[in-house]
Protein backbone atom coordinates (compact mmCIF):
# COMPACT_ATOMS: atom_id res chain seq x y z
CA UNK A 1 0.00 0.00 0.00
CA UNK A 2 1.45 3.63 -0.60
CA UNK A 3 3.29 4.85 2.51
CA UNK A 4 1.09 7.70 4.27
CA UNK A 5 3.53 10.85 4.60
CA UNK A 6 5.43 11.31 7.68
CA UNK A 7 4.69 7.18 8.63
CA UNK A 8 7.15 5.12 9.87
CA UNK A 9 7.89 2.20 7.05
CA UNK A 10 8.76 -0.15 9.66
CA UNK A 11 5.39 0.42 10.92
CA UNK A 12 3.98 0.26 7.25
CA UNK A 13 2.17 -3.28 5.93
CA UNK A 14 4.29 -4.46 2.66
CA UNK A 15 3.81 -3.36 -0.87
CA UNK A 16 0.76 -4.27 -2.79
CA UNK A 17 1.43 -5.43 -5.69
CA UNK A 18 -1.27 -4.51 -8.83
CA UNK A 19 -1.87 -5.81 -12.03
CA UNK A 20 -2.65 -3.93 -14.68
CA UNK A 21 -4.23 -5.13 -18.18
CA UNK A 22 -4.23 -3.10 -21.03
CA UNK A 23 -3.77 -3.06 -25.12
CA UNK A 24 -2.34 0.30 -25.17
CA UNK A 25 1.18 0.53 -24.73
CA UNK A 26 1.02 3.98 -23.86
CA UNK A 27 -1.22 3.72 -21.28
CA UNK A 28 0.43 0.75 -19.47
CA UNK A 29 3.13 2.51 -19.35
CA UNK A 30 1.48 5.31 -17.77
CA UNK A 31 -0.48 3.43 -15.21
CA UNK A 32 3.27 2.14 -14.50
CA UNK A 33 5.25 5.02 -13.97
CA UNK A 34 2.29 6.51 -11.58
CA UNK A 35 1.79 2.74 -9.24
CA UNK A 36 5.56 2.83 -9.05
CA UNK A 37 5.59 6.34 -7.52
CA UNK A 38 2.78 5.86 -5.45
CA UNK A 39 4.91 2.81 -3.73
CA UNK A 40 3.55 -0.12 -5.43
CA UNK A 41 4.62 -3.07 -6.97
CA UNK A 42 3.25 -3.25 -11.05
CA UNK A 43 2.44 -6.13 -13.16
CA UNK A 44 1.55 -5.49 -16.65
CA UNK A 45 -0.06 -7.16 -19.15
CA UNK A 46 -1.53 -6.73 -22.84
CA UNK A 47 -4.41 -8.27 -23.06
CA UNK A 48 -6.74 -11.08 -20.85
CA UNK A 49 -4.98 -13.82 -21.37
CA UNK A 50 -1.71 -12.42 -20.75
CA UNK A 51 -3.42 -10.65 -17.38
CA UNK A 52 -4.62 -15.04 -16.42
CA UNK A 53 -1.00 -16.33 -17.13
CA UNK A 54 0.75 -14.00 -15.14
CA UNK A 55 -1.56 -14.55 -12.12
CA UNK A 56 -1.40 -18.26 -12.66
CA UNK A 57 2.23 -17.58 -11.40
CA UNK A 58 2.23 -14.36 -9.65
CA UNK A 59 -0.01 -12.88 -6.32
CA UNK A 60 -1.48 -9.52 -7.23
CA UNK A 61 -3.51 -7.39 -4.33
CA UNK A 62 -5.28 -5.59 -7.11
CA UNK A 63 -5.90 -5.98 -10.92
CA UNK A 64 -6.48 -2.97 -12.66
CA UNK A 65 -8.40 -4.12 -16.33
CA UNK A 66 -9.43 -2.61 -19.82
CA UNK A 67 -13.11 -3.45 -20.65
CA UNK A 68 -12.12 -4.27 -24.32
CA UNK A 69 -8.97 -5.95 -24.98
CA UNK A 70 -7.76 -8.45 -27.70
CA UNK A 71 -8.34 -12.46 -27.21
CA UNK A 72 -9.80 -12.40 -23.99
CA UNK A 73 -11.67 -8.93 -22.37
CA UNK A 74 -12.20 -7.27 -19.16
CA UNK A 75 -15.50 -9.46 -18.48
CA UNK A 76 -14.02 -13.07 -19.32
CA UNK A 77 -11.05 -11.96 -17.50
CA UNK A 78 -13.05 -11.20 -14.80
CA UNK A 79 -14.62 -14.38 -14.29
CA UNK A 80 -11.67 -16.01 -14.97
CA UNK A 81 -10.21 -14.23 -11.96
CA UNK A 82 -13.00 -13.89 -9.37
CA UNK A 83 -12.86 -17.80 -9.92
CA UNK A 84 -9.53 -18.18 -8.31
CA UNK A 85 -9.55 -15.26 -6.39
CA UNK A 86 -13.27 -14.29 -4.82
CA UNK A 87 -11.85 -11.42 -2.68
CA UNK A 88 -9.74 -9.70 -4.98
CA UNK A 89 -10.87 -6.35 -6.46
CA UNK A 90 -10.86 -5.94 -9.79
CA UNK A 91 -11.11 -2.22 -10.92
CA UNK A 92 -12.42 -1.68 -14.79
CA UNK A 93 -11.85 1.02 -17.16
CA UNK A 94 -13.63 1.57 -20.07
CA UNK A 95 -14.36 4.30 -22.84
CA UNK A 96 -17.92 6.63 -22.54
CA UNK A 97 -19.62 4.38 -25.07
CA UNK A 98 -19.42 1.29 -22.75
CA UNK A 99 -20.93 2.60 -19.57
CA UNK A 100 -23.48 -0.10 -19.57
CA UNK A 101 -21.10 -2.56 -20.04
CA UNK A 102 -18.92 -0.91 -17.05
CA UNK A 103 -22.07 -2.04 -15.31
CA UNK A 104 -22.68 -4.84 -15.35
CA UNK A 105 -19.10 -5.96 -14.50
CA UNK A 106 -19.78 -4.68 -11.33
CA UNK A 107 -22.80 -6.71 -11.15
CA UNK A 108 -20.29 -9.66 -12.10
CA UNK A 109 -18.36 -9.06 -9.10
CA UNK A 110 -16.39 -6.26 -9.85
CA UNK A 111 -15.18 -3.34 -7.11
CA UNK A 112 -15.79 -0.14 -9.70
CA UNK A 113 -15.12 1.28 -12.56
CA UNK A 114 -13.49 4.18 -13.97
CA UNK A 115 -14.35 5.98 -17.34
CA UNK A 116 -11.23 7.06 -19.82
CA UNK A 117 -9.47 9.48 -19.66
CA UNK A 118 -9.82 9.78 -15.99
CA UNK A 119 -7.63 11.84 -13.47
CA UNK A 120 -5.18 10.28 -11.52
CA UNK A 121 -6.30 11.60 -8.08
CA UNK A 122 -9.88 9.37 -8.61
CA UNK A 123 -7.66 6.13 -9.82
CA UNK A 124 -5.70 6.74 -6.46
CA UNK A 125 -9.14 7.04 -4.23
CA UNK A 126 -10.54 3.88 -6.03
CA UNK A 127 -7.07 1.95 -5.34
CA UNK A 128 -6.84 3.16 -1.41
CA UNK A 129 -10.59 1.97 -1.16
CA UNK A 130 -10.14 -1.32 -3.22
CA UNK A 131 -6.97 -1.98 -1.01
CA UNK A 132 -8.63 -1.14 2.25
CA UNK A 133 -11.68 -3.35 1.68
CA UNK A 134 -8.98 -6.27 0.95
CA UNK A 135 -7.43 -5.51 3.97
CA UNK A 136 -10.12 -5.39 6.25
CA UNK A 137 -11.35 -8.94 4.39
CA UNK A 138 -8.08 -10.40 5.17
CA UNK A 139 -7.82 -9.20 8.74
CA UNK A 140 -11.50 -10.28 9.50
CA UNK A 141 -11.01 -13.51 7.65
CA UNK A 142 -8.07 -14.19 10.00
CA UNK A 143 -10.02 -12.79 13.69
CA UNK A 144 -12.40 -15.66 12.85
CA UNK A 145 -10.12 -18.54 11.86
CA UNK A 146 -8.62 -17.66 15.13
CA UNK A 147 -11.81 -18.12 16.81
CA UNK A 148 -12.73 -20.89 14.82
CA UNK A 149 -9.61 -23.03 15.46
CA UNK A 150 -8.96 -21.69 18.82
CA UNK A 151 -12.07 -21.26 20.87
CA UNK A 152 -14.84 -22.84 19.22
CA UNK A 153 -16.78 -25.28 17.63
CA UNK A 154 -19.43 -25.64 15.41
CA UNK A 155 -21.25 -22.63 16.37
CA UNK A 156 -20.34 -23.10 20.44
CA UNK A 157 -17.84 -20.53 21.75
CA UNK A 158 -15.63 -20.69 24.54
CA UNK A 159 -11.97 -20.67 25.92
CA UNK A 160 -12.88 -21.63 29.44
CA UNK A 161 -11.65 -25.30 30.82
CA UNK A 162 -15.70 -25.65 30.73
CA UNK A 163 -16.09 -25.33 27.82
CA UNK A 164 -13.10 -27.25 26.64
CA UNK A 165 -13.80 -29.94 28.06
CA UNK A 166 -17.15 -29.75 26.01
CA UNK A 167 -15.58 -29.72 23.02
CA UNK A 168 -13.55 -32.88 24.31
CA UNK A 169 -16.94 -34.82 24.96
CA UNK A 170 -18.92 -33.34 22.10
CA UNK A 171 -15.88 -35.17 20.02
CA UNK A 172 -15.90 -38.31 21.75
CA UNK A 173 -20.23 -39.20 22.09
CA UNK A 174 -21.16 -37.55 18.15
CA UNK A 175 -19.35 -40.79 16.69
CA UNK A 176 -21.98 -42.92 18.50
CA UNK A 177 -25.48 -43.49 18.39
CA UNK A 178 -25.97 -43.44 22.30
CA UNK A 179 -28.81 -40.94 23.39
CA UNK A 180 -27.32 -37.72 24.94
CA UNK A 181 -29.38 -35.52 27.73
CA UNK A 182 -27.93 -32.11 27.83
CA UNK A 183 -28.79 -30.38 30.89
CA UNK A 184 -28.81 -26.47 31.22
CA UNK A 185 -30.41 -23.58 31.98
CA UNK A 186 -32.15 -21.18 29.50
CA UNK A 187 -30.24 -19.60 27.18
CA UNK A 188 -27.17 -21.79 27.49
CA UNK A 189 -26.83 -22.84 24.08
CA UNK A 190 -28.36 -26.65 24.63
CA UNK A 191 -29.73 -27.12 21.06
CA UNK A 192 -26.75 -25.79 19.63
CA UNK A 193 -25.04 -28.48 21.54
CA UNK A 194 -27.45 -31.25 19.92
CA UNK A 195 -26.40 -29.68 16.43
CA UNK A 196 -22.83 -29.84 16.52
CA UNK A 197 -23.64 -33.26 18.08
CA UNK A 198 -25.44 -34.34 14.78
CA UNK A 199 -22.67 -32.44 12.36
CA UNK A 200 -19.86 -34.36 13.64
CA UNK A 201 -21.76 -37.83 13.55
CA UNK A 202 -21.98 -40.08 10.74
CA UNK A 203 -25.26 -38.86 10.47
CA UNK A 204 -24.55 -35.48 9.75
CA UNK A 205 -26.32 -35.48 5.96
CA UNK A 206 -29.61 -36.73 7.20
CA UNK A 207 -32.21 -34.77 8.25
CA UNK A 208 -32.13 -32.58 12.55
CA UNK A 209 -35.11 -32.38 13.55
CA UNK A 210 -35.80 -30.66 16.69
CA UNK A 211 -39.13 -30.37 18.80
CA UNK A 212 -39.93 -28.11 21.51
CA UNK A 213 -42.08 -30.45 24.43
CA UNK A 214 -43.67 -28.15 26.23
CA UNK A 215 -44.72 -26.10 23.49
CA UNK A 216 -47.86 -28.06 22.50
CA UNK A 217 -51.03 -29.95 23.90
CA UNK A 218 -50.62 -33.49 24.49
CA UNK A 219 -53.18 -34.62 21.49
CA UNK A 220 -50.95 -32.40 19.30
CA UNK A 221 -47.89 -33.21 20.65
CA UNK A 222 -48.72 -37.31 19.92
CA UNK A 223 -49.24 -36.31 16.31
CA UNK A 224 -46.93 -34.28 15.91
CA UNK A 225 -44.04 -36.58 17.15
CA UNK A 226 -45.33 -40.08 15.77
CA UNK A 227 -48.03 -38.74 13.06
CA UNK A 228 -51.28 -39.65 11.88
CA UNK A 229 -53.39 -41.93 9.79
CA UNK A 230 -56.36 -39.87 7.41
CA UNK A 231 -59.52 -39.76 9.51
CA UNK A 232 -57.89 -40.89 13.05
CA UNK A 233 -59.34 -37.41 14.63
CA UNK A 234 -61.84 -34.67 13.64
CA UNK A 235 -59.88 -32.69 11.13
CA UNK A 236 -57.14 -35.22 9.99
CA UNK A 237 -58.25 -35.18 6.39
CA UNK A 238 -54.48 -36.31 4.84
CA UNK A 239 -52.48 -38.58 6.91
CA UNK A 240 -49.07 -36.86 7.73
CA UNK A 241 -45.78 -37.96 9.20
CA UNK A 242 -44.68 -37.78 12.07
CA UNK A 243 -41.44 -35.61 13.16
CA UNK A 244 -39.98 -39.04 14.41
CA UNK A 245 -40.31 -40.65 10.81
CA UNK A 246 -39.08 -36.88 9.67
CA UNK A 247 -35.61 -37.75 11.49
CA UNK A 248 -34.99 -40.99 10.00
CA UNK A 249 -31.61 -41.57 9.53
CA UNK A 250 -31.01 -38.60 11.01
CA UNK A 251 -31.12 -37.01 14.65
CA UNK A 252 -34.49 -36.13 16.84
CA UNK A 253 -33.89 -33.21 19.13
CA UNK A 254 -36.17 -33.37 22.04
CA UNK A 255 -36.00 -29.68 23.84
CA UNK A 256 -37.66 -29.60 27.51
CA UNK A 257 -38.39 -32.90 27.66
CA UNK A 258 -39.15 -32.92 31.34
CA UNK A 259 -42.50 -31.13 30.06
CA UNK A 260 -43.71 -34.06 28.36
CA UNK A 261 -46.96 -35.27 29.73
CA UNK A 262 -46.86 -38.74 31.54
CA UNK A 263 -48.71 -40.68 28.72
CA UNK A 264 -46.40 -39.64 25.93
CA UNK A 265 -42.97 -40.45 27.93
CA UNK A 266 -44.94 -44.23 27.84
CA UNK A 267 -45.02 -43.86 24.03
CA UNK A 268 -41.59 -42.10 23.79
CA UNK A 269 -39.67 -44.98 25.58
CA UNK A 270 -41.17 -47.48 23.62
CA UNK A 271 -39.72 -46.13 20.59
CA UNK A 272 -36.48 -45.64 22.08
CA UNK A 273 -36.51 -49.39 23.54
CA UNK A 274 -38.21 -51.41 20.13
CA UNK A 275 -36.97 -49.07 17.53
CA UNK A 276 -40.53 -48.31 16.30
CA UNK A 277 -43.82 -46.49 16.51
CA UNK A 278 -47.02 -46.49 16.09
CA UNK A 279 -48.53 -43.28 13.96
CA UNK A 280 -51.97 -41.87 15.76
CA UNK A 281 -55.14 -44.17 14.04
CA UNK A 282 -52.69 -46.68 12.99
CA UNK A 283 -52.47 -50.58 13.79
CA UNK A 284 -49.20 -51.42 12.76
CA UNK A 285 -46.06 -50.41 13.92
CA UNK A 286 -43.11 -48.73 11.64
CA UNK A 287 -39.32 -49.35 11.87
CA UNK A 288 -37.53 -45.94 12.24
CA UNK A 289 -33.88 -45.53 12.41
CA UNK A 290 -33.76 -42.12 14.75
CA UNK A 291 -30.89 -40.98 16.87
CA UNK A 292 -32.71 -39.16 19.99
CA UNK A 293 -31.01 -36.25 22.11
CA UNK A 294 -32.74 -34.56 24.41
CA UNK A 295 -32.78 -31.42 26.78
CA UNK A 296 -33.68 -29.57 29.63
CA UNK A 297 -33.49 -27.08 31.98
CA UNK A 298 -34.83 -29.37 34.75
CA UNK A 299 -33.41 -31.72 37.51
CA UNK A 300 -34.92 -34.43 35.70
CA UNK A 301 -33.55 -36.90 38.52
CA UNK A 302 -35.20 -34.90 41.22
CA UNK A 303 -38.51 -35.00 38.71
CA UNK A 304 -38.18 -38.82 38.56
CA UNK A 305 -38.06 -38.48 42.59
CA UNK A 306 -41.28 -36.91 42.69
CA UNK A 307 -42.98 -39.13 39.97
CA UNK A 308 -43.24 -36.54 37.47
CA UNK A 309 -40.92 -38.27 35.23
CA UNK A 310 -40.90 -42.00 34.42
CA UNK A 311 -37.40 -43.80 36.07
CA UNK A 312 -36.71 -46.04 33.07
CA UNK A 313 -37.61 -43.33 30.19
CA UNK A 314 -34.67 -40.90 32.33
CA UNK A 315 -32.19 -43.64 32.01
CA UNK A 316 -32.73 -44.46 28.68
CA UNK A 317 -32.14 -40.38 27.47
CA UNK A 318 -29.63 -40.16 29.92
CA UNK A 319 -26.70 -42.54 28.24
CA UNK A 320 -24.53 -39.47 28.37
CA UNK A 321 -25.07 -36.66 30.24
CA UNK A 322 -23.92 -33.24 29.24
CA UNK A 323 -24.22 -30.52 31.60
CA UNK A 324 -23.69 -26.49 29.93
CA UNK A 325 -22.19 -23.79 32.82
CA UNK A 326 -24.23 -21.01 33.40
CA UNK A 327 -22.33 -17.59 31.31
CA UNK A 328 -21.21 -16.40 34.74
CA UNK A 329 -19.64 -19.43 35.30
CA UNK A 330 -17.36 -19.03 32.21
CA UNK A 331 -16.71 -15.10 32.30
CA UNK A 332 -13.99 -15.15 30.63
CA UNK A 333 -15.37 -16.33 27.85
CA UNK A 334 -17.64 -13.30 27.51
CA UNK A 335 -15.38 -10.89 25.21
CA UNK A 336 -14.75 -13.59 22.66
CA UNK A 337 -19.06 -14.15 22.44
CA UNK A 338 -19.68 -10.58 22.49
CA UNK A 339 -17.11 -10.17 19.26
CA UNK A 340 -18.77 -13.16 17.78
CA UNK A 341 -21.98 -11.44 18.58
CA UNK A 342 -20.40 -7.83 17.12
CA UNK A 343 -19.20 -9.52 13.56
CA UNK A 344 -22.45 -11.01 13.11
CA UNK A 345 -24.72 -8.34 13.64
CA UNK A 346 -22.82 -5.72 12.49
CA UNK A 347 -21.86 -7.78 9.17
CA UNK A 348 -25.92 -8.04 8.88
CA UNK A 349 -26.52 -4.46 9.55
CA UNK A 350 -23.72 -3.68 7.12
CA UNK A 351 -22.52 -1.07 9.80
CA UNK A 352 -18.62 -0.83 11.08
CA UNK A 353 -18.31 -1.36 14.46
CA UNK A 354 -14.56 -2.55 15.42
CA UNK A 355 -15.33 -3.01 19.30
CA UNK A 356 -16.50 -2.11 22.89
CA UNK A 357 -15.59 0.79 24.62
CA UNK A 358 -13.99 -0.11 27.91
CA UNK A 359 -16.81 0.84 30.01
CA UNK A 360 -19.11 -1.17 27.89
CA UNK A 361 -16.34 -3.92 28.30
CA UNK A 362 -16.66 -3.99 32.15
CA UNK A 363 -20.36 -3.43 32.11
CA UNK A 364 -20.32 -6.56 30.30
CA UNK A 365 -18.09 -8.21 32.53
CA UNK A 366 -19.78 -7.60 35.40
CA UNK A 367 -23.22 -8.19 34.68
CA UNK A 368 -24.64 -11.67 36.09
CA UNK A 369 -26.56 -12.66 33.02
CA UNK A 370 -29.44 -14.56 34.24
CA UNK A 371 -30.73 -15.46 30.25
CA UNK A 372 -27.09 -16.29 29.97
CA UNK A 373 -25.44 -16.57 26.17
CA UNK A 374 -29.02 -15.60 24.81
CA UNK A 375 -29.23 -12.86 26.54
CA UNK A 376 -25.91 -11.28 25.68
CA UNK A 377 -26.74 -12.07 21.93
CA UNK A 378 -29.98 -10.06 22.67
CA UNK A 379 -27.97 -7.30 24.18
CA UNK A 380 -25.13 -7.12 21.09
CA UNK A 381 -28.00 -6.58 19.04
CA UNK A 382 -29.26 -3.93 20.55
CA UNK A 383 -25.55 -2.32 20.69
CA UNK A 384 -25.33 -2.82 17.49
CA UNK A 385 -28.04 -0.96 15.83
CA UNK A 386 -28.21 1.76 18.87
CA UNK A 387 -24.14 2.47 18.47
CA UNK A 388 -23.18 6.06 16.45
CA UNK A 389 -19.40 5.30 16.05
CA UNK A 390 -16.86 2.47 15.33
CA UNK A 391 -17.70 0.95 19.07
CA UNK A 392 -20.26 0.28 21.16
CA UNK A 393 -20.65 2.56 24.05
CA UNK A 394 -21.99 2.15 27.78
CA UNK A 395 -25.18 4.03 26.74
CA UNK A 396 -26.09 1.53 23.70
CA UNK A 397 -26.33 -1.32 26.40
CA UNK A 398 -29.83 -2.26 28.21
CA UNK A 399 -30.59 0.07 30.94
CA UNK A 400 -29.99 -3.01 33.03
CA UNK A 401 -26.40 -3.23 33.22
CA UNK A 402 -26.31 0.41 33.22
CA UNK A 403 -27.83 0.64 36.41
CA UNK A 404 -25.81 -2.46 38.05
CA UNK A 405 -29.60 -4.45 37.64
CA UNK A 406 -30.10 -8.13 37.04
CA UNK A 407 -27.98 -8.92 40.32
CA UNK A 408 -24.31 -8.02 38.87
CA UNK A 409 -21.84 -10.82 40.06
CA UNK A 410 -19.24 -7.78 40.79
CA UNK A 411 -19.93 -4.34 41.99
CA UNK A 412 -17.62 -1.03 41.83
CA UNK A 413 -17.67 0.82 45.05
CA UNK A 414 -19.84 4.03 44.49
CA UNK A 415 -19.33 6.54 43.49
CA UNK A 416 -16.89 6.19 40.75
CA UNK A 417 -15.44 8.21 38.03
CA UNK A 418 -15.89 7.62 33.60
CA UNK A 419 -11.60 7.43 33.78
CA UNK A 420 -11.51 5.16 37.28
CA UNK A 421 -13.82 2.72 35.30
CA UNK A 422 -12.01 2.86 31.85
CA UNK A 423 -9.03 2.32 33.84
CA UNK A 424 -10.25 -1.38 35.41
CA UNK A 425 -11.98 -2.32 32.16
CA UNK A 426 -8.25 -1.89 30.82
CA UNK A 427 -6.89 -3.95 33.48
CA UNK A 428 -9.68 -6.47 33.71
CA UNK A 429 -8.78 -6.97 29.84
CA UNK A 430 -4.93 -7.11 29.90
CA UNK A 431 -5.45 -9.73 32.80
CA UNK A 432 -7.90 -11.54 30.21
CA UNK A 433 -5.55 -11.31 27.49
CA UNK A 434 -2.85 -12.80 29.62
CA UNK A 435 -0.82 -9.09 29.66
CA UNK A 436 -1.03 -9.24 25.56
CA UNK A 437 -1.39 -5.53 24.84
CA UNK A 438 -2.26 -6.37 21.10
CA UNK A 439 -5.06 -8.49 21.72
CA UNK A 440 -6.38 -6.83 24.95
CA UNK A 441 -6.45 -3.41 22.25
CA UNK A 442 -8.41 -5.85 19.94
CA UNK A 443 -10.70 -6.81 22.67
CA UNK A 444 -11.38 -3.24 23.65
CA UNK A 445 -11.62 -1.81 20.12
CA UNK A 446 -9.10 0.63 20.45
CA UNK A 447 -5.41 0.53 18.49
CA UNK A 448 -2.58 -0.76 20.61
CA UNK A 449 -1.05 2.60 19.81
CA UNK A 450 -4.00 4.16 22.13
CA UNK A 451 -4.20 1.45 24.74
CA UNK A 452 -0.24 2.26 25.12
CA UNK A 453 -1.10 6.24 25.70
CA UNK A 454 -3.82 5.28 28.27
CA UNK A 455 -1.69 3.19 29.92
CA UNK A 456 1.06 5.87 30.07
CA UNK A 457 -1.48 8.35 31.35
CA UNK A 458 -2.77 6.04 34.31
CA UNK A 459 1.34 6.06 35.41
CA UNK A 460 0.87 9.82 35.77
Amino acid sequence: MTIPPGSNPEETAPLATVLVADDEPSLREALRQFLQQEGFSVLLAEDGLEASALLAQEEADLAICDLRMPRMGGMELLKSLRERDPELPIIIMTGFGTIEAAIEAIKAGAFDFITKPFKLDRLRILIQNALERRRLYHENRYLREQLETRYSFANLIGKSPRMQELFRLIRQVAPTDSTVLIQGKSGTGKELVAKAIHFYSPRKARPFVSLNCGSLAETLLESELFGHLRGAFTGAITSKRGLIQEAEGGTLFLDEVGDMPPSMQVKLLRALQDGEIRPVGGTQTVKVNVRFISATNRDLSQAVKEGRFREDLYYRLNVISLTLPDLVERKEDIPLLAHHFLHKYACSLKKEIRGFSPAALAALLDYSWPGNVRELENCIERGVVLAQGEEILLSDLPPSLRQGQGQPSFSFQIPITLAELEKEAIQRTLRYAQGNKVMAARLLGISPRTLYRRLKEDKT
